[in-house]
């Protein structure tokens, strides 16, 4: 058994564990784990066995909570990494722009031998033999518009040139503060939320924000009953921008005024969705602006503390939240009696490890309280009955608490005014792949159509392309076939109904409008696919990013996510049978509706449409004959190496008549 008494720890070090343990309550030190991890693994690199005991003790908790935590998330590591570890995006916008190009010349230039795909799972980092460089792949690092993009380090570098994969270890100066961002914003974008992203002579720093008559609206809130406020959001008709499109306002309403529990608001900024890339520009641009959203909604929730639940791969912007909540206090905005309002209310930063499942509001909730981000069971858990340390949370999205601050300056009848019926405001849409200006533009729901998105503001496609296929709202919408027609009813102003025909370029970028297409608004990334694209190898890309990311909680999605991963993996090499697509699909059918959170959905959808959508191409990736049973571990090589496989009597039968050449005892 390791000796955590043998640990000598820095005072410095020390001194920072025992404030991030003072931000969770007396009773609920666990919630200090993922940050006690985050500053061991800083100092030391790695997260031995001693470290384990040794927080184990600190916390009072036994070792095995801290392990399993250690071993969910992937931004821990027990092993040391090379003196400059460099973490490169694998999935798909950043696999189209070349990032696996990208990884596969760095090692080359490194001397790095990476493991196979079966033992990357358990070792996915690669060091080179002097232990200077290490590598690793990783899943969205939310930079999508400038892939490829990798962190060195804690720095991200974007725009990485696949072919000039060692230039960037020396020129270590491209962080996401440094590119130039686009400005003036386009004509037909309406920004509220981005106003200040990439504003000539925009900083940061709360004097910057007041000068711009920052925490107004907190001040008016101040002024206000908290009915008032909830009504003006209810008012507006703000839906929820992190995916779900839950109505904001009905949300807060499960909250009863006369709670005796504390409490929560989580403001979930674990941006992990590939394709979308919106919260981290207003968490690094304009960070004064998301406080004031969640101070005015915290005042509506009587909520005293609230948690900013940030992923792991944003450090930068977890030091930039740090700051400005200090900042923010000196100016009595946050604290003991803010603006002499007698509210008292105090805002922490959290941050996350890597693990996509925690965009899940109740596996955050579960993360935030020093777990594995296992979703819970809704019903009972709903998160505004029984949520944080068992107390009612609203747990809302970084995009969703910026626009409370405009609802209040406008009021939720004016804000209501823009965009369409039960779709209203402005939302920020991320676009990248095979366009030639991804970015972000924030327009008002529903008055741009996908054709205007594509083609006037990001661009359109590179000279001599065509479309081919559209995902709508990050990789787990259904994808759109550019050739498609879609009959979609558009309600009216007077709350009528009518049917319209229409293409892909046609169709409104709203809610209502892409859940009738077939698909979904989801976190607002769209990801643009011309016709150079295989489908096949752009699902295999998807798939490996949910089998990945599945928490494993669930036995369809664990299993399923797995084996659709598997069955397009052998189809890219060469041993696609004919029962190939069909049993794709089957596999999606029993995942979805079938696991105690929507991520079964997310992992399957993909599946669903692409199979169904461009069935041609599968088809032609599933040529060989249907082979006899084969025991699990020789069946990928087998079909690959094999134009077809012979049967043999098994010498003892366990249940199968024949099996194939392997498979004799």
């Amino acid at each position: 058994m390791a000796d955590a008494t043998r640990i000598q720890i820095p005072a410095e070090l020390a001194r920072k564990m025992d404030d991030a343990i003072a931000r969770y309550p007396r009773e609920r030190r666990r919630s200090a784990v993922m940050p006690l991890l985050h500053l061991w693994q800083e100092h030391f690199g790695f997260v031995g066995d001693e470290s384990i005991f040794w927080i184990a003790e600190k916390l009072g908790l036994q070792p095995i909570n801290i392990l399993e935590v250690v071993t969910f998330y992937p931004m821990f590591r027990q092993h040391p990494a090379g003196k400059t570890h460099i973490r490169i995006c694998r999935t798909l916008s950043c696999a189209m722009a070349g990032g696996l190009e990208l990884m596969e010349n760095l090692c080359a230039s490194l001397g790095i031998q990476r493991p196979s795909d079966d033992g990357e799972t358990h070792n996915p980092i690669a060091v080179s033999a002097d232990g200077t460089y290490s590598v690793e792949f990783v899943e969205c690092l939310a930079s999508c518009h400038t892939a490829p993009v990798c962190m060195v380090g804690d720095e991200l570098h974007e725009r990485a040139r696949p072919n000039s994969a060692a230039d960037f270890l020396g020129n270590r100066q491209s962080g996401i503060g440094n590119l130039q961002l686009p400005w003036p914003p386009h004509p037909l974008e309406h920004r509220l939320v981005y106003k200040n992203v990439g504003r000539p002579g925009w900083t940061s720093d709360i004097d910057c924000y007041l000068r711009d008559g920052g925490y107004e609206q907190l001040k008016q809130a101040s002024t206000l009953s908290r009915d008032d406020i909830v009504n003006k959001v209810k008012n507006s008709g703000l839906r929820g921008r992190g995916g779900a499109g839950f109505s904001c306002g009905l949300k807060w309403s499960f909250i009863k005024p006369d709670e005796k529990r504390p409490v929560y608001l989580i403001c979930n900024a674990d941006e992990s969705e590939p394709g979308t890339f919106k919260d981290r520009y207003i968490i690094h641009e304009d960070p004064h602006q998301l406080l004031e959203g969640m101070l005015i909604s915290c005042y509506a929730l009587n909520a005293h503390t609230a948690y900013i639940y940030i992923r792991g791969e944003f450090p930068e912007g977890a030091k930039i939240l740090e700051r400005a909540i200090e900042e923010a206090r000196q100016h009595n905005f946050l604290g003991k009696n803010i603006l002499g309002s007698g509210f008292d209310v105090e805002f922490y930063v959290h941050r996350g490890a890597g693990a996509y499942i925690c965009g899940e509001e109740t596996g955050l909730i579960e993360s935030l309280e020093g777990k594995r981000g296992y979703p819970r069971i809704k019903p009972p858990y709903f998160p505004a009955v029984l949520g944080l340390y068992l107390c009612p949370t609203i747990v809302n999205n970084v995009e969703t608490l910026c626009n409370i601050k405009h609802i209040l300056g406008m009021g939720g009848a004016e804000y209501a005014r823009l965009g369409r019926p039960n779709n209203t405001g402005t939302r920020v849409l991320c676009v990248s792949g095979d366009v030639q200006r991804p970015g972000y533009f924030e327009v008002e729901v529903g008055a741009v159509t996908m054709g205007q998105l594509i083609y006037e503001m990001a661009g359109g496609l590179r000279p001599g392309r065509k479309l081919k296929a559209v995902i709508p709202g990050g990789s787990s919408a259904k994808v759109l076939r550019a050739d498609e027609r879609f009959k979609i009813k558009e309600r009216q102003t007077d709350g009528s109904t009518m049917e319209r025909e229409m293409s892909i370029d046609d169709i409104p970028m709203d809610f209502d409008s892409l859940a009738a297409a077939g698909s979904m608004a989801g976190s607002g990334g769209v990801i643009v696919l011309d016709d150079s694209r295989d489908m096949v190898w752009a699902l295999n890309n998807i798939n490996k990013f949910y089998a990945h990311e599945s928490c494993g909680q669930c036995t369809p999605c664990r299993e399923g996510s797995l084996w659709m991963q598997k069955i397009t993996d052998r189809m890219l090499r060469g041993g696609g049978v004919v029962e190939d697509p069909k049993t794709l699909k089957t596999i999606g059918d029993n995942i979805a509706g079938r696991t105690i959170c929507a991520f079964g959905e997310a992992c399957a959808w993909p599946t669903q449409s692409f199979v169904q959508k461009f069935p041609e191409e599968f088809a032609t990736r599933a040529q060989k004959p249907i082979p006899p049973p084969l025991p699990p571990e020789y069946t990928s090589d087998e079909l690959i190496e094999e134009e077809s496989i012979p049967t043999v009597p098994m010498a003892h039968d366990p249940g199968w008549e024949k099996a194939g050449a392997k498979g004799t005892i």
